[in-house]
């Protein structure tokens, strides 16, 4: 399977809806909890491009650019941004819906550096030759 392959099959989508307890008081949900999420979806994202043991070394240009509101759905979607030779760089954008309505908008968007690793934790090359 070529790398361009691979990195398409590896395209993690998740939903979930919004409810109350991840909100705060301004009914929005909190930014440290979409984070969180959107790690754990580049997490997933470069496991499932390389299939090795993965731990995220790097967040940057995280841009929260719509509060998402309690009571809407979220999709979460991971993609291989860039190829390293022990890293991979994922890049992962939350899109928020309103539940009964087809309004769709990207409302944040991040880039997780992720590194494979061995049984002891030491870097090692994403791909084999």
């Amino acid at each position: 399977m070529s790398i361009e392959e691979k990195k398409a099959q590896a395209e993690t989508r998740v939903f979930k809806a919004v409810f109350p307890d991840n909100t705060n008081h301004y009914d929005t949900m909190f930014g440290g909890k979409i984070m969180s999420m959107m790690d754990e979806v580049a997490f997933i994202t470069a496991t499932r491009f390389a299939r090795k043991k993965f731990v995220t070394v790097n967040s940057d240009r995280i841009s929260f650019d719509m509060a998402i509101p309690s009571g809407t759905i979220i999709e979460l979607i991971g993609k291989i941004d860039e190829l390293g030779n022990k890293s991979v760089k994922v890049e992962v954008q939350v899109y928020v819906e309103q539940m009964h309505s087809e309004e769709r908008f990207l409302a944040v968007t991040g880039k997780f550096t992720l590194v494979a690793i061995d049984e002891n934790k030491k870097a090692i090359p994403v791909i084999e030759d």
